[in-house]
């Protein structure tokens, strides 16, 4: 049980003091950021070290050099590996645009109409936004529509292939925009 004493001088505070207790100091400011800082710096540590375990666990991290079957298949000759040819086909279901690229009258008709006979669907016909190319360029935004691309580049004499997005917002699968190489 708490005994009782009697009141002395050390029992009369006066009013105008800040302290909190009669043997404390005010806080200084910014105490509390110097704890924030040491945590942030030990979880850093800590999860370093918990990554650093981990990689030595999973076999990432070696500390005792390039192994043997590392070393010889490093020194051991490339083999090339064969580069696939593509065949030029002709896709029936496939749409193609005619665009043309000269100041030649009807020269998009006249090569719709040879592309129609090798096989090839038509979707539309225009002029180019330019008269002033130089080549037939068939271009293609799907790399799986590579060898129509080349099936059509060999029904138009002069033609080039090239893979581009720029005319994918029209909706047809090839673009042949004719230019003045074109001798069909």
């Amino acid at each position: 049980m708490a005994e009782k004493f009697p009141r002395d001088r050390f029992d009369e505070i006066p009013d105008d003091l800040t302290r909190v207790g009669a043997h404390r100091a005010p806080r200084a400011r910014g105490r509390g950021w110097i704890a924030v800082g040491w945590a942030a710096l030990a979880t850093v540590l800590l999860v370093g070290a918990g990554i650093f375990g981990l990689s030595l666990v999973n076999g990432s991290i070696s500390f005792h050099g390039p192994s043997s079957s590392a070393s010889r298949t490093a020194s051991a000759t490339p083999t090339a590996s064969p580069t696939p040819t593509i065949v030029p086909t002709v896709n029936p279901a496939l749409t193609v645009n005619v665009l043309n690229g000269t100041t030649t009258e009807n020269l998009a008709q006249t090569v719709a109409d040879k592309l129609t006979a090798a096989g090839w669907k038509i979707g539309a016909l225009a002029n180019a936004d330019r008269t002033d190319l130089a080549t037939t360029i068939i271009y293609y935004s799907d790399p799986a529509n590579q060898a129509a691309a080349l099936g059509a580049a060999q029904s138009l004499p002069g033609a080039t292939i090239q893979q581009s997005t720029a005319f994918a917002d029209t909706g047809a699968d090839l673009t042949v925009v004719i230019g003045a190489n074109y001798t069909g």
